[in-house]
Protein backbone atom coordinates (compact mmCIF):
# COMPACT_ATOMS: atom_id res chain seq x y z
CA UNK A 1 0.00 0.00 0.00
CA UNK A 2 2.93 2.62 1.08
CA UNK A 3 5.09 1.41 -2.38
CA UNK A 4 1.66 1.82 -4.34
CA UNK A 5 1.21 5.42 -3.04
CA UNK A 6 4.27 6.77 -3.14
CA UNK A 7 4.83 5.24 -6.36
CA UNK A 8 1.50 7.08 -7.80
CA UNK A 9 2.33 10.18 -6.01
CA UNK A 10 6.33 10.74 -7.51
CA UNK A 11 4.96 9.46 -11.05
CA UNK A 12 2.00 12.39 -11.20
CA UNK A 13 4.32 15.02 -9.75
CA UNK A 14 7.50 14.69 -11.74
CA UNK A 15 4.72 13.67 -15.01
CA UNK A 16 2.99 17.13 -14.24
CA UNK A 17 6.24 19.07 -13.64
CA UNK A 18 7.88 17.63 -16.94
CA UNK A 19 4.49 18.24 -18.93
CA UNK A 20 4.82 21.68 -17.54
CA UNK A 21 8.64 22.30 -18.75
CA UNK A 22 7.98 21.30 -22.29
CA UNK A 23 4.85 23.06 -23.04
CA UNK A 24 4.53 25.48 -20.84
CA UNK A 25 1.80 27.66 -18.64
CA UNK A 26 -0.36 28.86 -21.53
CA UNK A 27 -0.57 25.63 -23.08
CA UNK A 28 -3.03 22.65 -21.76
CA UNK A 29 -0.42 20.54 -20.03
CA UNK A 30 -2.00 18.29 -17.55
CA UNK A 31 -5.51 16.17 -17.94
CA UNK A 32 -7.19 15.03 -14.73
CA UNK A 33 -7.72 10.85 -15.97
CA UNK A 34 -3.85 10.49 -15.27
CA UNK A 35 -4.52 10.35 -11.83
CA UNK A 36 -6.78 7.71 -12.39
CA UNK A 37 -4.56 5.91 -14.53
CA UNK A 38 -1.83 6.38 -11.51
CA UNK A 39 -4.08 4.14 -9.28
CA UNK A 40 -4.10 1.09 -11.75
CA UNK A 41 -0.01 1.64 -12.84
CA UNK A 42 1.23 1.86 -9.30
CA UNK A 43 -1.77 0.36 -7.21
CA UNK A 44 -2.16 -2.98 -9.35
CA UNK A 45 1.02 -2.99 -12.04
CA UNK A 46 -0.06 -6.70 -12.59
CA UNK A 47 -3.70 -6.02 -14.08
CA UNK A 48 -4.09 -6.33 -17.79
CA UNK A 49 -5.63 -2.55 -17.71
CA UNK A 50 -2.40 -1.16 -16.10
CA UNK A 51 0.00 -2.15 -19.13
CA UNK A 52 2.23 0.16 -20.74
CA UNK A 53 0.24 -0.47 -24.13
CA UNK A 54 -2.93 -0.39 -21.91
CA UNK A 55 -2.46 3.21 -20.97
CA UNK A 56 -1.37 4.99 -23.64
CA UNK A 57 -3.18 2.47 -26.30
CA UNK A 58 -6.10 3.45 -24.51
CA UNK A 59 -5.70 6.95 -24.37
CA UNK A 60 -4.87 7.47 -27.72
CA UNK A 61 -7.83 5.36 -29.13
CA UNK A 62 -9.83 8.27 -26.46
CA UNK A 63 -8.41 11.00 -27.64
CA UNK A 64 -8.68 10.59 -31.68
CA UNK A 65 -12.56 9.52 -30.60
CA UNK A 66 -13.17 11.99 -28.11
CA UNK A 67 -12.17 15.42 -30.10
CA UNK A 68 -13.48 13.16 -33.65
CA UNK A 69 -17.00 13.51 -32.04
CA UNK A 70 -16.86 16.67 -30.23
CA UNK A 71 -16.61 17.97 -33.72
CA UNK A 72 -18.95 16.13 -35.37
CA UNK A 73 -21.80 16.12 -32.39
CA UNK A 74 -22.62 19.56 -31.01
CA UNK A 75 -24.97 17.55 -28.78
CA UNK A 76 -22.72 17.44 -25.65
CA UNK A 77 -24.84 14.21 -23.85
CA UNK A 78 -25.09 12.56 -26.84
CA UNK A 79 -21.50 12.73 -27.99
CA UNK A 80 -20.36 11.64 -24.69
CA UNK A 81 -22.57 8.51 -25.29
CA UNK A 82 -20.98 7.73 -28.58
CA UNK A 83 -17.62 8.58 -27.54
CA UNK A 84 -17.65 6.19 -24.54
CA UNK A 85 -19.28 3.71 -26.80
CA UNK A 86 -17.06 3.96 -29.79
CA UNK A 87 -13.95 4.12 -27.35
CA UNK A 88 -14.41 0.88 -25.03
CA UNK A 89 -15.51 -0.80 -28.75
CA UNK A 90 -12.31 -0.37 -29.95
CA UNK A 91 -10.36 -0.48 -26.89
CA UNK A 92 -11.65 -4.20 -26.94
CA UNK A 93 -10.77 -4.78 -30.20
CA UNK A 94 -6.89 -3.33 -29.92
CA UNK A 95 -6.48 -4.91 -26.68
CA UNK A 96 -5.77 -1.85 -24.83
CA UNK A 97 -8.52 -1.36 -22.56
CA UNK A 98 -8.11 0.78 -19.78
CA UNK A 99 -10.39 2.35 -17.81
CA UNK A 100 -9.36 5.99 -17.27
CA UNK A 101 -9.07 6.40 -21.26
CA UNK A 102 -13.21 6.62 -21.11
CA UNK A 103 -12.40 9.77 -18.97
CA UNK A 104 -9.79 11.13 -21.76
CA UNK A 105 -12.47 10.55 -24.67
CA UNK A 106 -15.04 12.63 -22.19
CA UNK A 107 -11.98 15.47 -21.47
CA UNK A 108 -12.33 15.82 -25.49
CA UNK A 109 -15.67 16.65 -25.06
CA UNK A 110 -16.41 18.73 -21.88
CA UNK A 111 -12.95 20.25 -21.52
CA UNK A 112 -13.97 23.88 -22.82
CA UNK A 113 -12.37 26.14 -25.02
CA UNK A 114 -8.82 25.05 -24.17
CA UNK A 115 -9.39 21.41 -25.02
CA UNK A 116 -11.63 22.66 -28.10
CA UNK A 117 -8.81 25.09 -29.52
CA UNK A 118 -6.48 22.26 -29.34
CA UNK A 119 -8.27 20.18 -31.57
CA UNK A 120 -6.59 17.23 -32.39
CA UNK A 121 -3.59 18.49 -30.71
CA UNK A 122 -5.18 17.48 -27.97
CA UNK A 123 -4.36 13.70 -28.37
CA UNK A 124 -0.07 14.58 -28.87
CA UNK A 125 0.37 17.27 -25.91
CA UNK A 126 -0.94 16.49 -23.36
CA UNK A 127 -2.69 13.32 -23.72
CA UNK A 128 0.14 11.14 -25.06
CA UNK A 129 2.68 13.17 -23.38
CA UNK A 130 1.14 12.41 -20.05
CA UNK A 131 0.21 8.66 -20.62
CA UNK A 132 4.48 8.18 -22.02
CA UNK A 133 5.61 10.06 -19.08
CA UNK A 134 3.61 7.88 -16.85
CA UNK A 135 4.10 4.42 -18.02
CA UNK A 136 7.56 4.93 -18.48
CA UNK A 137 8.05 6.05 -15.02
CA UNK A 138 5.62 3.36 -13.85
CA UNK A 139 8.28 0.97 -15.17
CA UNK A 140 11.27 2.15 -13.71
CA UNK A 141 9.32 2.69 -10.15
CA UNK A 142 7.88 -0.62 -9.85
CA UNK A 143 10.91 -2.79 -11.35
CA UNK A 144 12.92 -0.58 -8.50
CA UNK A 145 10.52 -1.41 -5.67
CA UNK A 146 10.59 -5.34 -6.84
CA UNK A 147 7.65 -5.27 -8.68
CA UNK A 148 7.10 -7.18 -12.47
CA UNK A 149 6.25 -4.83 -14.39
CA UNK A 150 4.89 -5.01 -17.36
CA UNK A 151 3.77 -8.21 -17.53
CA UNK A 152 4.06 -9.96 -20.29
CA UNK A 153 0.99 -11.32 -22.44
CA UNK A 154 -0.31 -15.08 -21.69
CA UNK A 155 0.37 -16.19 -25.42
CA UNK A 156 3.95 -14.64 -25.24
CA UNK A 157 5.49 -15.98 -21.37
CA UNK A 158 7.48 -18.51 -20.80
CA UNK A 159 5.69 -21.29 -18.94
CA UNK A 160 6.97 -22.54 -16.08
CA UNK A 161 6.36 -26.59 -15.39
CA UNK A 162 3.14 -27.53 -13.99
CA UNK A 163 3.35 -28.02 -10.06
CA UNK A 164 1.70 -31.31 -9.12
CA UNK A 165 0.16 -30.02 -5.22
CA UNK A 166 -0.78 -32.99 -3.28
CA UNK A 167 -1.77 -30.89 -0.12
CA UNK A 168 -5.04 -29.58 0.42
CA UNK A 169 -5.27 -25.76 -0.07
CA UNK A 170 -7.91 -24.05 2.85
CA UNK A 171 -9.47 -20.87 2.21
CA UNK A 172 -6.88 -19.82 5.30
CA UNK A 173 -4.08 -20.70 2.58
CA UNK A 174 -5.62 -18.54 -0.02
CA UNK A 175 -6.14 -15.43 2.90
CA UNK A 176 -2.64 -15.84 3.26
CA UNK A 177 -1.76 -16.37 -0.36
CA UNK A 178 -3.64 -13.04 -1.06
CA UNK A 179 -1.72 -10.69 1.57
CA UNK A 180 1.81 -11.57 1.32
CA UNK A 181 2.58 -10.71 -2.12
CA UNK A 182 1.60 -8.44 -4.60
CA UNK A 183 -2.12 -6.70 -4.65
CA UNK A 184 -3.95 -9.11 -7.17
CA UNK A 185 -7.81 -7.87 -8.51
CA UNK A 186 -9.16 -10.66 -7.20
CA UNK A 187 -10.64 -11.96 -3.68
CA UNK A 188 -11.00 -15.04 -1.99
CA UNK A 189 -14.28 -16.40 -3.50
CA UNK A 190 -13.07 -15.96 -6.92
CA UNK A 191 -9.67 -17.39 -6.34
CA UNK A 192 -11.08 -20.31 -4.90
CA UNK A 193 -13.96 -20.52 -7.67
CA UNK A 194 -10.56 -20.71 -10.20
CA UNK A 195 -9.25 -23.60 -8.58
CA UNK A 196 -12.55 -25.27 -8.06
CA UNK A 197 -12.88 -25.09 -11.67
CA UNK A 198 -9.12 -25.97 -12.68
CA UNK A 199 -9.35 -28.83 -10.70
CA UNK A 200 -12.49 -30.28 -12.29
CA UNK A 201 -10.65 -29.78 -16.00
CA UNK A 202 -7.86 -31.49 -14.73
CA UNK A 203 -10.18 -34.20 -13.73
CA UNK A 204 -11.54 -34.27 -17.31
CA UNK A 205 -8.36 -34.53 -18.64
CA UNK A 206 -7.11 -37.08 -17.50
CA UNK A 207 -9.93 -38.89 -17.82
CA UNK A 208 -9.42 -38.26 -21.92
CA UNK A 209 -12.47 -36.40 -22.20
CA UNK A 210 -12.20 -32.23 -23.03
CA UNK A 211 -13.48 -29.71 -21.30
CA UNK A 212 -16.02 -27.19 -22.48
CA UNK A 213 -15.78 -23.93 -22.81
CA UNK A 214 -18.50 -21.36 -21.01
Amino acid sequence: MVIASVGAGLGLMITSLTSHWLLGEVNLWFVAPMGASAVLLFGLPNSPLAQPWSIVGGNLVAGVVGVTIALLVPHAALACGIAACLTIALMFQLRCLHPPSGAVALTAILGGNGVQQLGYHFILTPVLLNSVCLALLALVFNNLAGRRYPHPLAATEIKAPPVVIDVPITREDLHQALESGEVLDIDEDDLQQLLQRAEEIAILRQRGQMPVSS
